[in-house]
């Protein structure tokens, strides 16, 4: 026998400001209590010293979930310079200490250089990413090291906001796969000094912004009806996907899982938003033959 689901089927997408000091899962579960929904998720998360922008999907917006994780991402760092830690953050222990030389903002400028555009970057031993089916971090708290593949990623954008003895403030637009702690360990080993993520906190994630985002304390001030007014609807992150109109007949088949020859020429191929009025039905393929197949459902009604 099934197990019978609690809580309400809600959908749709909330933009959290995490707070420091708590797991992105932590911080799921307290929006998803707040809502009492019986299905949520989050689209990449942030370590327990990150602050800022969790987007998270309720009910049939988890369905997008995977292709949010592909999306840019903005952080504003701050680089502890002279230490190094063994999780490459504040919340490591430290294992070296250097003197911070005497540093001109010409050489730190021509030092972010080297790390603009695309680049190959060494995950840290503390991530999620596996090896031989464990965890990285779970190694990593076992006292062992073991060799990680370098990863193309994407430095779009990393300016300097500002210098101080030590401490680098940073911007920083760069592709999924980032990881910021190596990133501050990488900057701080070419700078001759080390270096560790002191702060940390992130500002977009495509096209989403912190300025629209809601802390844990705002949404619990919040009545009901605020509440479900801040969600944002499941079909947002799809927006760059070309629309396709549908009629009730049309619709019906959709939803039957039949494909449909829309006696048409397609001007593109490949996925499409599909839509019954007002109503997102889900995501199809649209082939060279004009016509048009279900790939993804959605369902708001259950």
């Amino acid at each position: 026998m099934s197990k019978r689901k609690s809580g309400r089927n809600v959908h749709g997408i909330l933009l959290l400001d995490k707070r420091l000091g708590v797991s992105s899962n932590r911080a799921l579960q307290e929006v998803k209590r707040l809502f009492n929904a019986n299905k949520a998720g989050h689209t990449g998360s942030l370590d327990p010293l990150a602050t800022g922008l969790l987007p998270l999907c309720f009910g049939e917006a988890t369905k997008v979930s995977a292709v949010m994780l592909d999306d840019n991402k903005r952080y504003q760092v701050v680089v502890q310079l002279g230490v190094m830690t063994d999780t490459g953050d504040a919340e490591g222990a430290v294992i070296e200490t250097k003197p911070v030389p005497e540093l001109s903002v010409g050489e730190i400028q021509a030092c972010l250089k080297q790390f603009t555009g695309e680049i190959d970057q060494v995950p840290p031993m503390y991530s999620p990413l596996k090896h031989n089916g464990k965890k990285l971090y779970e190694l990593a708290r076992e006292g062992k090291t073991v060799e990680r593949k370098a990863r193309h990623i994407t430095i779009f954008e990393l300016k300097l906001l500002d210098f101080s003895k030590d401490l680098l403030t940073l911007d920083v637009f760069c592709s999924k796969g980032t990881y910021i702690r190596s990133l501050a360990e990488d900057i701080g080993h070419m700078l001759g000094c080390g270096g560790t993520v002191k702060v940390l906190r992130r500002l977009e994630a495509g096209q989403f912004s912190i300025e629209n985002a809601r802390t844990i304390e705002q949404l619990a001030e919040m009545d009901e009806q605020s509440l479900f007014q801040s969600l944002i609807n499941v079909d947002k992150p799809l927006e760059s996907l070309p629309e396709v109109q549908l009629s009730d007949k049309q619709a019906g088949c959709i939803k039957q899982g039949q494909s449909l020859n829309l006696l048409i020429t397609p001007t593109r191929q490949g996925m499409v938003r599909m839509y019954n009025a007002e109503v997102f039905l889900g995501l199809g393929e649209m082939l060279l033959d004009g016509k048009l197949a279900p790939k993804k459902l959605f369902n708001m009604l259950g």
